[in-house]
């Protein structure tokens, strides 16, 4: 199978409890808590990894949190390489309040890397092997916003296919750069249009868009709820979403991205890697924990798609 290759320059180690209620100066007395090591492209691969394929996360780790990271990342089973710095790996929390069944999340904005750490990460990919560079997540303070850009160009010189997800100013600078697949939220879909997107006929529109600038080959909109879609050279295909008791969203966008890039490298349509992307989503929002997917219940809701598809 194709080696898919992840990179994550904010990693975290997230943490994940509940309380009976979450409520303004009071000791929130937790329980169930539970450690993931988390960020954009940790996330990604642990899923490819829970569902068969091959991968390797390379992971900006430091300081004490950051062995705890590299402890975690062992433990889970996911093969790794370490990317040095300085700094202190973020730690993130996420909540679940019992009595309102929402979900809190505390995300740190993490270390400040410097000029010649975050340019280590693009020396490294100059020479990794792989059929997929998989970017996901945000940039660290002091990494400049063009970085997946330059990583994107990189890939793209060495004849690899590159997926992004992040957000903000750098997802804007990544946009002009050669990227195979894109993927995005609503929200992030509208930031790059600088306009909302009310209705699927807009969304469309500037997925469309997107796509006949020329540096994009795919796009991937996630949808919660409402599903996902996908348009690439053959228009833009829906997925509605497959039902699941809910448990968290966090990593579902990023188990999302690992199932599509993973369908795509075992040759499926590109209808059939959105629906298995789906169910992989599906079902790390229906357990709790970061990104944690059981690769038979994947499995299951994409065969239970496949018999009811059109």
């Amino acid at each position: 199978m194709a080696r898919i290759v992840t990179i994550t320059m904010n990693p975290a180690i997230d943490v994940a409890c509940v309380a009976p209620h979450v409520r303004p100066t009071h000791k929130i007395r937790s329980s169930a808590e539970q450690l993931d090591p988390g960020g954009g492209g940790i996330n990604v691969a642990r899923v490819i990894d829970a569902l068969g394929g091959d991968t390797l996360a390379l992971v900006m780790t430091g300081g004490a949190t950051g062995t705890l990271m590299e402890t975690l990342l062992t433990e889970s089973g996911v093969p790794w390489q370490s990317l040095p710095i300085a700094g202190r790996n973020r730690i993130s929390m996420n909540i679940q309040d019992r009595e309102s069944g929402l979900e809190y999340r505390f995300v740190p904005e993490g270390p400040v890397v410097e000029h010649d750490e975050w340019a280590s990460a693009l020396t490294m990919l100059e020479t990794i092997e792989a059929e997929w560079i998989v970017a996901s997540g945000s940039l660290p303070p002091g990494v400049p916003e063009d970085f997946y850009a330059r990583a994107a160009a990189i890939a793209a010189r060495r004849g690899q296919k590159f997926a992004l997800d992040t957000s903000g100013a750098a997802l804007r600078a990544a946009v002009s750069a050669p990227i195979h697949l894109l993927k995005a939220s609503l929200g992030e879909l509208a930031f790059l249009a600088g306009r909302p997107l009310p209705d699927p006929a807009t969304r469309d529109e500037e997925i469309t868009l997107l796509l006949r600038a020329g540096n994009i080959r795919k796009v991937a909109v996630s949808l919660g709820a409402g599903g996902a879609v996908l348009g690439g050279a053959g228009g833009i295909i829906h997925s509605p979403a497959m039902p699941v008791d809910e448990c968290g969203a966090v990593g579902a966008g990023d188990s999302f991205l690992a199932g599509l890039v993973l369908g795509f490298t075992r040759g499926l349509s590109d209808r059939n890697a959105l629906a298995f992307a789906t169910a992989a989503g599906a079902v790390a929002v229906a357990t709790y924990g970061t990104a944690r997917v059981d690769r038979r219940h994947v499995e299951d809701l994409y065969r239970t798609w496949l018999g009811t598809a059109p």
